[in-house]
């Protein structure tokens, strides 16, 4: 899932996308939209990967208050160090309160994922340190957002990696089968 820095119109874009009124707007509603192209395309593309040209995947943790699956579009910022692992920023578009995903995460880190139409079981971690600084550098070079977001969050910003395991049985979606 190889990413290059976004060209100069789409930077732009990008820009647009994340700036404070558009957020707001994009909180509420983007991922109803990511969700019906998603669908449309058996899973290969979203609709922010094809406005903004950014790498959508579709993460479905285990509701950590209901127990039940909840799918939620993110970027997925794939590991230039180790194929095969990303990693999914919880910027919640710059709001001052944590995803609901990032405390699903936390409570139950047995994940899938489904990235460009395959879907496959992950570990999630939060991760820190060195190992936070080299993600948020990729994902600031993806989509410049995140430094708009950082700014006006005033909280940290949590970064989850999504490592491959073959634990299938601990799966949302062996759990929800």
């Amino acid at each position: 899932m190889a990413h290059d820095s976004p060209s100069p119109m789409t930077a732009r874009i990008q820009r647009v996308v994340a700036s404070r009124p558009l957020s707001a707007i994009n909180a509420r509603l983007l991922h109803h939209l990511d969700r019906g192209v998603f669908r449309l395309s058996g899973g290969r593309t979203s609709a922010m990967a094809l406005l903004a040209r950014l790498p959508v995947v579709n993460l479905t943790t285990i509701g950590a208050k209901s127990g039940r699956p909840r799918t939620t579009p993110l970027l997925g910022i794939p590991d230039r160090e180790h194929p095969g692992r990303l990693a999914v920023v919880a910027s919640n578009w710059g709001q001052a309160h944590l995803p609901g995903w990032y405390f699903n995460c936390k409570a139950q880190p047995h994940v899938t994922c489904l990235v460009k139409g395959t879907t496959g079981t992950y570990l999630a971690t939060e991760i820190d340190g060195a190992e936070y600084a080299r993600f948020w550098g990729y994902a600031a070079s993806i989509y410049a957002g995140y430094l708009s977001y950082a700014g006006r969050a005033g909280r940290h910003i949590p970064i989850v990696l999504l490592t491959p395991t073959s634990d299938a049985s601990s799966s949302p979606a062996a759990t929800s089968a």
